[in-house]
């Protein structure tokens, strides 16, 4: 059961499920008490246990926010999962920066494009509404006109009627059919009459006529459209009403060649709101809605209303045109028409119209007015099209293109990165362009090519200080480790290297229980260089003092053929007890087998226990100083130039006698030459600081003068190695 368990753990953990973060573990616990809850509330209801009803509500909140927590880590996976690679970044924002605009823009010219087709729609309708409207005005004013002006040139009113309304009852005059005609002078009627004979006119006139009056009434519950001409006659006025039954018939030339049109002839209401508040003109198909604005007042100021509710149609007359293409939508609106009532004058309750056609119709009645320019302008409009969809296919290319440029350099990039990951250095970029993502490969493959030169160079910088090591640890064994003391003399070298290596050199060798022999010198130069030949120097030192040397000891030593400069084997004999000589031998080792330019300071002493002297040859190095007990000095400055640089040198030697109590003190410049604001350390005043601790032990005065020399140089590098020898009488 644990394995089970870890495998599916481990699937769900590869698979990225596994909740980690506090916000998934949450989400988990919530669905896991859901689920309990839920279970309990089920096991409740079965017993029929009221407590098991109070669970419902939090059942639900609880799925409703599991719901919602759940959104939230889908969105945050799908943002890890497809935002990780760029290229699914830069579709995304293409999405959001180009696609979601212009899928609004194209939504919004098709909603403005809708909106505008159901106006136009409604135009059509309202404008032939209007027009005959307008017509029947025309002919009721010239009526009256004529009417008033054969009354006021005499004619009787009984004959000027009865020639009218034998007029309208031949229906001679088209204008005048299904048309009903009033007349009255003051109060009284004097003519009714129509082809049709539709009593429409009622026998009284309502007393807010007082002038010219053309709307669409409603008379008895009918709707007709009327107009009204009131002239004056004499001490009376001439009133002549003409009337229009707005019927199924009318209704039918209105949806004649454009569709179906379905007229509401009451139900609507208009009533006044709030500027405030706002009034929608929704779509609908069969009904005007309640909310449809009046045409004579602001938006702002009424709206319609339906007051019970459901608006039954009067009369319905056309059919929705069949589709002309695949693309030829139905368009369905409504508008207002307004309606005054007769008997009152009061207009707040509108007629409605409703208007089913298609786009096809509609751009007939747009194009018809056109003539002969309308394959002209479709034309314009197609190639406006083609010229469009043309440069939004070059766009989506040239986008693509340039997509692919980025993201393919970056993908570069990114396994160039895998390669430097593993180690691989010489992976280059291959770069085929001159812009920037270019400019960036070839920064990438110059830092490629910087790192693996650093980490050849590194490896040659640690191969080198692994060689500098090995030689420190050899150098280090150079170095007398166990100094053989004899009874009336004690001895102690000390050397601080600036670098790793020391190019300096010092060395006790201990001939017998009598003689021991003090080497101090300098190698020009620091480092490697110094540090071997100092090691040479050493091995020569220690050679040359060994007693009966052969005679071809000297000249395999020099690695030089037989030469007139070689010294006899008389002269090559004891010379280990001859400092002089040993200092010519190794001079001329080391001219025959160093370059030009190398060269070291040596001074070798030889001090013999029986006499209590010290024999020495100085070959340029720092004179070392003889420190009496009485405070006297002594300079062992005998002896010649350095050594190595020519050849056949002669070196002199001296004796000194060292007297009890008597410090010899032999240096590098790396003691005396150390400077600072105040100048040099100088050997004044290392002489001064070892008289002061002249008694103490010789490591002691070795700390001393060390310490002293570290706090003048202070916080800047060491700039010489620092050797110390001394040497105390007994």
């Amino acid at each position: 059961m644990n394995v089970t368990s870890y495998h599916a753990r481990r699937l769900l953990i590869e698979a990225g499920m596994w909740p980690a973060s506090k916000l998934a573990i949450a989400t988990w616990y919530l669905l896991g008490l859901d689920v309990l809850l839920f279970g309990l509330e089920r096991l409740l209801g079965r017993f029929h246990v009221s407590f098991g009803q109070s669970l419902g509500f939090w059942v639900t909140f609880l799925s409703t926010l599991v719901v919602v927590l759940f959104t939230v880590l889908a969105f945050r996976w799908a943002k890890e999962r497809l935002l990780w690679r760029l290229r699914n970044r830069l579709i995304v924002t293409y999405v959001f920066i180009g696609v979601i605009p212009v899928f609004m823009l194209v939504a919004l010219a098709l909603g403005t494009a809708y909106l505008f087709s159901g106006q136009f729609a409604t135009f059509i309708v309202t404008t032939s509404l209007n027009s005959e409207l307008k017509s029947l005005a025309a002919a009721n004013s010239t009526m009256a006109r004529d009417i008033a002006a054969r009354l006021q040139d005499g004619s009787k009113p009984e004959t000027v009627m009865g020639s009218l309304q034998a007029r309208l009852k031949a229906g001679g005059d088209s204008e005048m059919e299904d048309r009903d005609v009033r007349v009255w002078i003051g109060g009284k009627q004097i003519l009714e009459g129509g082809k049709s004979g539709i009593k429409a006119a009622p026998a009284t006139l309502p007393a807010y006529l007082t002038t010219h009056f053309q709307e669409v009434v409603r008379d008895g519950g009918r709707l007709f459209l009327r107009a009204v001409e009131i002239l004056p006659l004499g001490a009376q006025k001439l009133t002549v009403i003409s009337s229009e039954p707005l019927d199924q018939h009318f209704v039918q030339e209105l949806a004649a060649n454009l569709g179906e049109i379905t007229l509401y002839a009451s139900g609507l209401t208009r009533r006044r709101i709030e500027k405030s508040a706002v009034a929608p003109v929704p779509d609908t198909k069969e009904k005007p809605s309640a909310s449809t604005s009046s045409p004579s007042k602001s938006d702002s100021e009424y709206v319609l209303d339906t007051g019970t509710g459901q608006l039954n149609p009067t009369y319905i007359a056309g059919a929705v045109p069949d589709p002309v293409r695949a693309l030829d939508r139905g368009v369905s609106f409504a508008t207002s028409v307004r309606v005054v009532d007769w008997d009152s004058g009061d207009s707040s309750s509108p007629a409605a119209i409703s208007v089913q056609t298609r786009v096809s119709k509609l751009y007939e009645h747009l194009f018809a007015a056109l003539g002969d320019f309308a394959p002209a302008i479709e034309l314009s409009l197609l190639v406006a099209f083609l010229v469009f969809a043309f440069i939004e296919l070059v766009a989506i290319l040239i986008g693509t293109h340039l997509t692919r440029t980025v993201t393919g350099s970056v993908a570069q990039l990114y396994a160039a990165t895998k390669h430097i990951n593993r180690g691989d250095f010489t992976h280059r970029i291959p770069i085929r362009s001159t812009d920037q993502l270019s400019t960036l490969a070839n920064s990438f493959n110059s830092m490629t090519t910087s790192l693996q030169k650093l980490v050849e160079e590194q490896k040659e910088k640690q191969r080198l200080e692994n060689e500098i090591s090995i030689a420190q640890e050899v150098q280090a064994q150079l170095f007398p480790r166990h100094i053989a003391q004899l009874s009336t003399l004690e001895v102690h070298g000390f050397c601080r290297p600036a670098r790793t290596v020391s190019g300096d050199y010092y060395d006790f060798l201990k001939l017998n229980s009598e003689r021991l022999i003090l080497a101090v010198g300098d190698i020009s130069g620091k480092g490697i260089s110094a540090a071997l030949l100092m090691a040479t120097i050493h091995s020569a030192v220690r050679a040359y003092s060994l007693e009966n040397i052969p005679v071809l000891s000297e000249s395999l030593a020099v690695g030089a053929g037989p030469s007139s400069s070689v010294l006899s084997y008389s002269e090559l004999r004891g010379a280990e007890v001859y400092p002089g000589k040993l200092l010519s031998l190794l001079n001329h080792q080391l001219f025959e087998s160093t370059p030009m330019e190398k060269y070291a300071t040596l001074f070798l002493g030889l001090y013999d226990e029986r006499e209590r002297t010290l024999t020495y040859s100085n070959g340029g190095h720092l004179p070392p100083i003889v420190l009496s007990r009485d405070g006297s000095i002594r300079r062992l400055d005998r002896g010649g130039t350095v050594v190595g640089l020519f050849d056949q040198v002669h070196y002199e030697e001296r004796s000194v006698p060292l007297g009890r109590g008597d410090l010899f003190l032999a240096y590098s410049d790396g003691v005396t030459e150390p400077e600072n604001d105040f100048g040099e350390f100088g050997e004044e005043r290392l002489i001064e600081l070892v008289q002061q601790n002249q008694d103490l032990p010789l490591q002691r005065i070795t700390e001393i003068v060390t310490a002293a020399v570290e706090d003048w140089i202070g916080a800047n590098e060491q700039p010489d190695d620092i050797t110390l020898v001394l040497a105390r009488a007994r």
